[in-house]
C-alpha cells in the first residue's frame, strides 16, 4: 500500500504553492477553510483570501466581481452547498457572462461518510455539466488534482473541480490533458470508464477480473466535460462491454455523459454503476461503498453479469 492523500488536501497544498508564483490568484471560502484546506492559502496570503461566511451565493458573486478585475478566483466549499445552494449564482453570475472563476468543491459523493445524506453531494456533476460553457474535472488522486488545477488555470472560463474528503491511494504520476481520457490499463473484454475515487476501485476490479481470465481496460475519465468521445467509441468497439463507474447518481453524471456519446452506436453492451436514484446515508466510507455497489468485487460482478 502506497501513500494516501485526499484530493482536497492536495488542492489546498498546491494553491498555497501557486500563490507564490501567481499574484493574481485569490481564494474564497464559505466558512470551511480548514475542511477544504484553503486554510493553507489563507495562512500564506491572508490579503488574498476572503472568508465569506455561510453565504455561498455571496461567495460566488464576489468571485465573479474579482474575476472582472483581472484576478483568478478559486472558490471552495462543500460540494453539496456550492453546487446546490449557490447554483443560480454560478449559472447567472459566472457561467452566463463566461467569467474566469474556478470552483473547487470538496466532500463530494457518499465517501463523505458519517455526515450522512444531507452532506453527500451525488448530483453535483449533473448540475455542473449541464451549465453551458462549464468545464468539469474529477481528479482521481493527489497528483492528478495538481494537474487539474493547472489545467483550470491555463484556460479562460468557469471550471468545476470535484474533490473528495477521503484519503485515497496516490497513483503513479501520468500526463494530464484536459478533455483526453487516460487509459490506465489495456483490456479487450470490457472497458471500465471511471472517475475520482472509483479509479482506484476499478483498477482493483480489473485485477479480480483478470484472475478469472477476463481482460478489462480501465479508463480514467478525469474530464467529464468536454468528454473524450473518441476514446469512448473506440473502447466500446474494441471491448464489446462498457461499464461506467462513479461515486455519483447514475442520472446525469459520467454514465449519462458516456451514454449520450454511444447513443446510435451498436455492437456492445452498456451498464452504469453508481448511486441508483437514492440519497446517501450515514456510515463509514467502506460501508457505504458496499451498500451502493461500489466495491471492486461488486464492480467485477457487474461486468460478469453482462
Amino acid at each position: 500500500m502506497g501513500e494516501k492523500k485526499a484530493t482536497r488536501v492536495a488542492y489546498g497544498e498546491y494553491l498555497a504553492e501557486l500563490g507564490k508564483v501567481n499574484d493574481k490568484i485569490v481564494v474564497l471560502d464559505a466558512d470551511l477553510a480548514e475542511a477544504t484546506n484553503t486554510s493553507k492559502f489563507r495562512a500564506a496570503f491572508p490579503e488574498r483570501f476572503f472568508d465569506c461566511g455561510i453565504a455561498e451565493g455571496n461567495m460566488v458573486d464576489m468571485a465573479a466581481g474579482l474575476s472582472t478585475m483581472g484576478y483568478i478566483p478559486f472558490a471552495s466549499t462543500f460540494a453539496i452547498f456550492g453546487s446546490g445552494r449557490a447554483y443560480e449564482n454560478i449559472r447567472n453570475s459566472v457561467a452566463y457572462p463566461h467569467f474566469n472563476v474556478k470552483f473547487a468543491f470538496t466532500h463530494a459523493g457518499i465517501s463523505v461518510g458519517e455526515d450522512g445524506g444531507s452532506h453527500q453531494a451525488i448530483e453535483d456533476i449533473a448540475l455542473m455539466r449541464v451549465i453551458p460553457g462549464m468545464t468539469v474535472l474529477v481528479p482521481a488522486d493527489a497528483n492528478e488534482t495538481r494537474k487539474a488545477v493547472d489545467a483550470a488555470l491555463a484556460m479562460d472560463g468557469p471550471v468545476y473541480i470535484r474533490l473528495a474528503r477521503l484519503a485515497s491511494e496516490v497513483l503513479e504520476e501520468r500526463p494530464f490533458t484536459l478533455g483526453k481520457a487516460d487509459v490506465l490499463r489495456e483490456g479487450s473484454d470490457a472497458a471500465l470508464i471511471c472517475c475520482g475515487l472509483m479509479v482506484e476501485k476499478c483498477l482493483e476490479a480489473a485485477e479480480l477480473l483478470g484472475q478469472e481470465g477476463i481482460s478489462a481496460a480501465v479508463i480514467n475519465m478525469h474530464t467529464i466535460k468536454p468528454l473524450d468521445e473518441e476514446t469512448v467509441k473506440a473502447y466500446a468497439a474494441k471491448c464489446g462491454k462498457v461499464v461506467t463507474v462513479e461515486e455519483h447518481s447514475v442520472i446525469g453524471g459520467l454514465g449519462d455523459a458516456v451514454a449520450s456519446v454511444l447513443c446510435g452506436e451498436s455492437g456492445f453492451r452498456f451498464a452504469k454503476v453508481g448511486v441508483q436514484d437514492r440519497f446517501g446515508q450515514s456510515g463509514t466510507p467502506d460501508e457505504l461503498f458496499e451498500e451502493y455497489g461500489l466495491t471492486p468485487a461488486q464492480i467485477a460482478r457487474r461486468v460478469k453479469e453482462m
